[in-house]
């Protein structure tokens, strides 16, 4: 079901009685780009820290254009599940002069990209759901408040202009009318004079004029006609701003009418709160809800309809566990003994065609009459409400094949089962291969890295010259962080005591430090700066935690291969990409295979 300004508060009780009945949710997020800058790439050698840390940039500074939504609730009777997917566009329209007027960037591919897949970008913008934070309708609502009052003071010598928006100045006793404005304001309260004389009409619009204009309107017209007119502001089809007046009769119909418009400007808040009434009915619901590969996907909805992210990595955790008590990445599920050996592809609409396949079972999905019906093929891909419905159907078809593997085997495996518990608050992480995820609820795994290495070298270096250098250590991964520097990673494990001894003094043309020493080098200099606290000339390395080989880790889908020696004349970008995808593969045995238990 399409959702727009138009429609968002006659379909907003069909949302929350879908959330309510649904036994669990699915979500999907289009967004107007991805990364802010080329510095901010992911690498393979991402700590799930350091990935928040970049996802949280892009985050700020890119808006989300769609949500996609999807309730799923099983029949227990006809064994089959009813999806209702909705489709939400939104944007944040400010409704006032006081609510935030939000600026973001795009990202030419990401704008192509999506006008390849037939976006609208029109009506994103011109029929958009808007929102707000909690922390910013507060504000808003303090701010109405605070005007309501001083509305009610018709006696006061204060003069406040109820359009003025948040940097309103309350000024002692009325301005002075300039000399060039004299004429247009003594014209102003003749018309609205012949409009008191004139029976008929119960209101006036004047003429449209500026912010100071208009505060002299209001303090002449008060101080000439007192209680006998009721002025109000309005805003046109063109923007622009115009004072209403309004003929009253008695003190209690002023009162009434003042009554009447701070109701108004409540309700304007309320509908400005938009889409976040959606976040929050999911939130309060604590319903499991799950997404693919959906780490950007859940610090966008975080950070743009609940509150801004956290700088701090532990402080971002909490607060995703208390909007979104139970979560699910089905990308991390597909990654996973037994799905992995039985999925050549994880990418959404790979994983779903797998998923209708032997020997998984294609779930029995039903969509009431009022919402769309998705054929399923590759032709909807990317509108959130599809890629959130085709992901819901993945985690069933997942999730009962699971269930057909348990003695006696599960004919349906409800959302809390013991069985999908290990997938729940687990994030899967793109492109990292020896951290299998972030995990929400506890310390992160994070593996041993004694075999990479940090070098910086001059500028017109190439991957070939990289290689040379390391040559007596056999074969590495080369990941690239600039023109003049890159992570290198050795096959050979056994090799990493001798390096540093080796290379550190063969040559004062590179400097080459130890993958630990240049992670807290790096986290002791940007702790400095932040308390701006002196520069110490000691680094001391931080013990990491081991890799746990009792945890359930997540073991990569690619085997291990040993890369070709590049050619002298290399360039870096091709390097880059074979360097990413090779760190993705991992070596054989290296981490402990997470076997589904049986219950």
């Amino acid at each position: 079901m399409e959702v727009t300004r138009k429609n968002f508060s006659s379909v907003l009780p069909e949302v929350e009685k879908a959330i309510n009945e649904a036994d669990f949710l699915s979500v999907d997020t289009e967004f107007s780009g991805l990364h802010a800058s080329n510095s901010f790439h992911i690498s393979p050698l991402d700590t799930p820290e350091e990935r928040y840390h970049k996802l949280r940039k892009g985050s700020s500074d890119f808006l989300v254009f769609q949500v996609g939504l999807c309730t799923f609730c099983y029949d227990k009777e006809n064994s089959t599940y009813e999806a209702k997917p909705f489709n939400f566009y939104v944007f944040p329209k400010p409704y006032s002069r006081a609510a935030p007027d939000c600026r973001f960037l795009c990202q030419s591919s990401s704008i192509d990209f999506l006008a390849s897949q037939g976006f609208d970008f029109n009506k994103v913008f011109k029929e958009g759901i808007p929102y707000l934070t909690s922390m910013q309708e507060s504000e808003l609502r303090d701010f109405l408040e605070e005007r309501h009052k001083q509305y009610t003071q018709f006696s006061s010598p204060a003069f406040v202009t109820p359009d003025s928006g948040a940097e309103a100045v309350t000024t002692k006793g009325p301005i002075e009318i300039p000399e060039e404005h004299k004429e247009f304001i003594e014209g102003i309260c003749n018309n609205i004079q012949e409009f008191l004389d004139k029976e008929g009409e119960e209101s006036l619009s004047l003429p449209s004029c500026n912010g100071f204009v208009r505060k002299l309107i209001y303090q002449t017209v008060r101080q000439r006609f007192q209680s006998r007119v009721h002025l109000g502001a309005k805003t046109n089809e063109k923007k622009q701003r115009l004072i209403v007046v309004t003929r009253i009769k008695s003190e209690d119909e002023m009162k009434k009418k003042e009554l009447e418009k701070q109701s108004t400007e409540l309700a304007e808040l309320e509908d400005a709160v938009g889409f976040s009434k959606v976040i929050r009915l999911i939130s309060q619901s604590g319903k499991l809800v799950v997404g693919h590969n959906m780490f950007m996907d859940l610090v966008h909805l975080l950070h743009r309809f609940c509150s801004k992210l956290p700088e701090n990595y532990q402080e971002f955790k909490a607060m995703a566990k208390c909007v979104f008590p139970k979560i699910l990445d089905t990308k991390l599920m597909a990654n996973t003994t037994p799905c992995k050996e039985l999925l050549p592809s994880s990418v959404l609409g790979d994983l779903l065609k797998h998923i209708y396949s032997p020997p998984f079972k294609k779930p029995e999905v039903v969509i009431p009459e009022n919402f769309p019906r998705y054929d399923i093929d590759d032709s909807n891909l990317h509108e959130a409400a599809y890629d959130a419905y085709i992901t819901g159907i993945c985690f069933t078809g997942m999730s009962s094949f699971l269930g057909g593997l348990q003695k006696p085997p599960l004919s349906y495996v409800p959302p809390d089962a013991p069985i999908v518990k290990p997938f729940t608050n687990k994030l899967f992480l793109m492109r990292v291969a020896d951290v299998p995820y972030l995990d929400l609820e506890g310390d992160d795994v994070l593996p041993s890295r004694d075999h990479v290495f940090h070098i910086t070298f001059p500028k017109e270096w190439k991957a070939s010259d990289l290689y040379q250098l390391f040559s007596p250590f056999g074969n590495i991964n080369i990941t690239w962080l600039d023109d003049i520097s890159a992570y290198v990673s050795l096959y050979k494990r056994d090799q990493s005591s001798t390096v540093m001894s080796t290379l550190c003094k063969r040559d004062a043309r590179y400097k080459i430090l130890t993958y630990e020493l240049f992670k807290n080098g790096f986290k002791d200099k940007e702790s400095r700066k932040r308390s701006h606290a002196p520069e110490s000339t000691e680094e001391e390395p931080k013990k990491k935690k081991p890799l746990n080989v009792d945890a359930p880790v997540f073991v990569s889908r690619s085997r291990s291969v040993t890369p070709p020696m590049p050619e002298e004349n290399g360039n870096k970008a091709e390097e880059e990409k074979m360097a990413a995808d090779s760190t993705s593969e991992q070596q054989p045995n290296e981490q402990k295979m997470f076997e589904v238990p049986a219950w």
